[in-house]
């Protein structure tokens, strides 16, 4: 089955569900004492928000087959309320996704690509056939 025959809302906590049950998807200690982004004003009050955003992450590997720290900063990022002033765009957490990234090469659901001296070619975090076959099983 692909991974857009479902609704992508049920998909996600499904997938968020499965990363529980794998070790190596660990949320670490002090995800309860930061931000999601420099935009936000409080920390992260959702006690799943770790496996959700490895969902929403891997899901992200799945659909655009290759992708980097910098593009997934620029997904997760919003706007920052300045007061009086216009509102800038700012971009999300780069270790929240760094250690999500760190923890799907650990559990070999992603490896990281890096081209053979192309310059026009670009380098990131792909899926592997594991990391295919999980996001596929899920049902």
């Amino acid at each position: 089955m692909a991974v857009y025959d479902f609704d992508q809302t049920e998909y996600n906590i499904k997938l968020a569900e499965a990363l529980k049950k794998i070790p190596e998807f660990k949320k670490p200690d002090w995800v309860d004492f930061v931000k999601s982004s420099p935009s936000k004003e409080r920390p992260i009050e959702d006690a799943d928000f770790w496996h959700k955003r490895a969902a929403s992450i891997l899901k992200q590997i799945y659909k655009n087959k290759l992708v980097g720290v910098n593009r997934l900063r620029t997904k997760y990022g919003s706007k920052k309320n300045r007061g009086v002033r216009p509102e800038e765009f700012r971009k999300g957490s780069g270790k929240i996704i760094r250690v999500i990234l760190q923890q799907s090469d650990k559990a070999g659901f992603t490896e990281i690509f890096k081209p053979q001296r192309s310059s026009k070619a670009k380098s990131g975090r792909r899926l592997t056939e594991k990391g295919i076959k999980f996001m596929e099983s899920i049902k």
